[in-house]
């Protein structure tokens, strides 16, 4: 009898210090898992975009973006949202209905955007605004609170006017390529100005000719310019007009000319396309989500991204553009090293 009562107090022992272990366990486990869940909570943002009249079939431009913030959402778990615009008249209802919303971070894209974004950032001076294509500082009112996202499109102009300049001296015939721009807007003439330094640089001979569609989403507009280019000789024609250059591409493909695609990789359009000029804009807008996230986030000023940190480049290169690959390669980690640093910006400078 004695034994047995001391056997059930040994049990009864062991079971409360178990008891006590494991409670002091779940303890442990829930203020663990309760710090990482606020934390999370604490670091999950929302981030929206609007989109310029060229939305999100561009193709290139909007559609990068696009991929940026989707990014965000995988990478970040940012609830995100894309508003996009039919007319330049969406542009300041579309981002003051986000700034309403109270989202972390807007961003707005393209430079037609400028003074839109400027008007609304002003209007909700807590909200964090990015714009893509715009300097901070040439702002109307200079708003405290919207980043510049901008890139060096002369530079990636520049590599694939070498390409083109390289191909056409090789082909021979009439040294003729060209360029197709949307509206001439700074970036569209950067990429452009770019695009004939290095044609010309490649090869002396090249004659370089542009025209503006006035227009980025018409693609019948594009392909009228890029066939009147093509019956002046053009050999290389380079897309700068969003989904409006999609027609440019068409024109190079119907007249068995090469085309050059722009700000994504549209190698996927057809074998016409001998490379694209890339402007990471979705690198640019994920960076952006980012450092609204870790609190690293600097209004008032400019992102800038270039070939020397992998935000401008070049394509996928089809098979009429791989001789000249090595070449361009050369020129690119020029570009990096800071070793070609004249490339104009301007056409016709």
């Amino acid at each position: 009898m004695r034994y047995t009562l001391i056997r059930l107090l040994l049990v009864a022992l062991l079971a409360l210090g178990t008891g006590v272990v494991a409670a002091c366990g779940e303890d442990e486990a829930d203020s663990g898992g309760g710090s990482s869940t606020a934390a999370k909570e604490e670091k999950k943002i929302k981030v929206a975009m609007v989109t310029d009249i060229g939305g999100l079939n561009d193709r290139g431009f909007n559609a990068l973006a696009y991929k940026g913030l989707q990014q965000a959402k995988s990478e970040l778990g940012a609830d995100i949202r894309v508003v996009t615009s039919k007319s330049n008249a969406d542009y300041v209802p579309n981002l003051s209905s986000l700034a309403r919303q109270k989202y972390d971070l807007v961003v707005a894209v393209g430079f037609l955007m400028g003074d839109a974004t400027a008007k609304v950032a002003k209007s909700f001076p807590d909200t964090n605004f990015a714009i893509v294509d715009f300097p901070a500082a040439a702002l109307k009112g200079k708003p405290t609170n919207v980043r510049g996202l901008l890139f060096k499109e002369a530079e990636a102009g520049y590599l694939v006017g070498t390409m083109a300049g390289l191909y056409a001296k090789e082909k021979g015939g009439e040294q003729v390529v060209s360029s197709v721009g949307g509206l001439k807007v700074p970036a569209v003439d950067a990429y452009i100005a770019g695009y004939q330094a290095g044609a010309k640089k490649a090869n002396p001979e090249v004659k370089t000719i542009f025209a503006y569609s006035q227009d980025f989403v018409d693609q019948a507009k594009c392909k009228e310019v890029a066939l009147n280019q093509i019956s002046e000789g053009s050999q290389v024609v380079f897309a700068v007009a969003g989904q409006c250059g999609l027609g440019a591409l068409d024109a190079a493909k119907e007249k068995s000319v090469q085309g050059i695609g722009v700000d994504a990789d549209q190698a996927y359009i057809g074998p016409q396309v001998m490379t694209s000029a890339l402007k990471k804009v979705d690198v640019s807008v994920f960076e952006t989500a980012k450092a609204v996230q870790d609190g690293s986030f600097k209004a008032g000023e400019d992102g800038l991204f270039d070939v020397k940190n992998g935000g401008v480049g070049l394509g996928k290169v089809s098979a009429a553009g791989q001789p000249f690959e090595a070449d361009v390669k050369k020129i690119s980690d020029q570009l990096a090293a800071g070793e070609i640093t004249d490339i104009p910006t301007e056409v016709g400078k």
